[in-house]
């Protein structure tokens, strides 16, 4: 833990900019029967049966100092996807960057070993080198500022029935687009000094020379 919140208050860098990566799911339902729309003092009414098409998976890479984020659909929540992800993040979003710094929870797929699952080892070592990996603690998600994110994207985009991958897509991108316009720099603020003070009973107890 306290590993993590040292990371979040290094200065800004454009050579090891940290970037928060987490994970999520999103049923994919359509209706069964077509909704009723608009009337006049009639509201919108969907039929409360509906049909499952599946689960897709949200992959979202958070820049807190930045105030940027992307969000990456796919059909699987797999290694190989998860490696595909990281091989993005720092080709096309962070090229010119000596090392991604990554806060990510520690997901059994969230490990250097995916990366050797989906590239040969010479890619694969190549895209570790430029990650620098600080895992959040077990049961400490909540350290990861990219999880309120998600919570943000679920509230705003994704509390409604999304029947497709095409229609999901689409709704997160022009969530993203908008977010990333109008939301500033993520405000952390909770400090080790603070984790020592109100989380002291998480810490063991030394019991003093004698």
């Amino acid at each position: 833990m306290e590993d993590v919140l040292a990371v979040y208050h290094r200065p800004p860098s454009d050579a090891r900019p940290v970037v928060c990566v987490d994970e999520g799911g999103k049923q994919l339902v359509g209706d069964a029967r077509p909704p009723l729309p608009v009337r006049p003092k009639s509201p919108a009414k969907e039929d409360s049966e509906y049909v499952r098409h599946g689960v897709a998976d949200l992959f979202l890479a958070f820049e807190p100092l930045a105030g940027w984020r992307h969000v990456a659909v796919t059909e699987r929540r797999t290694s190989v996807d998860f490696a595909h992800f990281l091989r993005r993040l720092v080709d096309e979003q962070y090229p010119d960057a000596e090392k991604v710094v990554l806060v990510l929870d520690n997901l059994s797929t969230h490990t250097t070993a995916a990366l050797y699952q989906a590239f040969d080892p010479v890619e694969a070592r190549r895209v570790a080198d430029r990650l620098e990996w600080h895992d959040t603690p077990k049961h400490g998600s909540w350290s990861n500022v990219a999880e309120c994110e998600l919570s943000v994207l679920a509230r705003q985009c994704l509390d409604r029935r999304i029947p497709d991958l095409d229609t999901l897509r689409r709704e997160v991108a022009a969530w993203e687009r908008d977010r990333n316009a109008t939301e500033a720099a993520a405000d952390w603020q909770f400090t080790t000094a603070d984790a020592r003070t109100r989380l002291k009973k998480l810490y063991p107890v030394i019991a003093p020379a004698t």
